[in-house]
């Protein structure tokens, strides 16, 4: 079993860099295309190589279109099947993170909370694996306020590094409503780049398929980077939408993504890391190219 899952990692990794090697070398070529087209200067990085490039260009079909990311892509099998999550928490958690916990296992339809007790992470993989767990959580705190959110996609990752800043919990929201245990729609704002996009793929696969008379929803709204989390049930009173927010609502912050799952961080690849201290680190926005408050631009899932 162990030589197996190793196999099959050592292949996933093989096809994953293969791809990302063919995806750089189709952008160059798409870049050409582009200059010869439009009759704009060649960018000088790829004057070298642009004759080599363009002969290429002629065996290219139709398929040279097709999002390259989608060949070996860890989520191809996902909406087949209902997800199934596990929540778990930091060793000795306090009753704030253990009630956190709970309200986050209510969040997601199909998902059930363990205790972290005294479990090696590698222990707590294997058994996730064996029982077709498809995301595992950690949720991390300090002295007491929940700060952090690891979500680790199953069997091979990506694992994506949150976090998470203004909790309040369900019980400290004013005028709450009632948990629903419905399947939410998913509402996405301002995820535009490819890393926006990527990080959308990673929480939206979360959640099941809702049903279209779901009347609860979830709101993803990213504003430089920030992505704030809210939770509301909604009804229709003589003719008028009516929200009430549910809980709990917090804000997300991407710092990190790594293609391996939590037991093989250490010789997993880095996909991305933020940078906080570069210079240009205050007016670059990742997630998006602007703030995109004024964007009419939001996703219904």
């Amino acid at each position: 079993m162990i030589r197996r899952q190793a196999r099959l990692r050592r292949e996933f990794l093989y096809r994953k860099s293969a791809e990302i090697k063919h995806s750089k070398i189709q952008e160059k070529k798409n870049k050409i295309k582009d200059s010869l087209e439009n009759n704009h200067q060649i960018e000088t990085d790829l004057q070298k190589n642009a004759l080599v490039l363009q002969d290429k260009l002629k065996w290219d079909s139709s398929i040279s279109n097709i999002n390259n990311e989608e060949l070996d892509d860890e989520y191809r099998f996902a909406g087949c099947e209902d997800p199934k999550v596990m929540i778990t928490t930091s060793h000795n958690p306090s009753a704030r993170l253990k009630m956190f916990a709970k309200e986050m296992r209510l969040i997601f339809p199909n998902a059930q909370r363990i205790n972290r007790g005294n479990h090696e992470m590698k222990q707590l993989m294997q058994a996730c694996r064996a029982n077709d767990v498809t995301d595992f959580i950690i949720i991390h705190e300090n002295r007491g306020v929940p700060n952090n959110i690891v979500i680790t996609h199953l069997p091979y990752g990506p694992t994506a590094f949150f976090s998470i800043s203004d909790v309040v919990m369900r019980h400290d929201v004013t005028d709450v409503g009632p948990m629903s245990e419905q399947k939410p729609h998913l509402i996405f704002h301002n995820f535009k780049t490819k890393l926006g996009i990527r990080t959308k793929t990673i929480l939206k696969h979360l959640f099941p398929v809702p049903k279209s008379d779901s009347k609860r929803v979830l709101t993803f709204a990213n504003h430089d980077d920030y992505i704030s989390f809210r939770h509301h049930t909604y009804v229709y009173e003589e003719k008028q939408l009516k929200l009430t927010e549910v809980g709990p609502r917090f804000q997300m912050k991407l710092y990190k993504i790594k293609l391996g799952a939590l037991d093989e961080l250490d010789a997993a690849d880095t996909e991305w890391i933020l940078r906080p201290y570069m210079n240009t680190a205050v007016k670059r926005r990742f997630l998006s190219d602007d703030d995109g408050w004024n964007q009419e631009d939001d996703d219904l899932e």
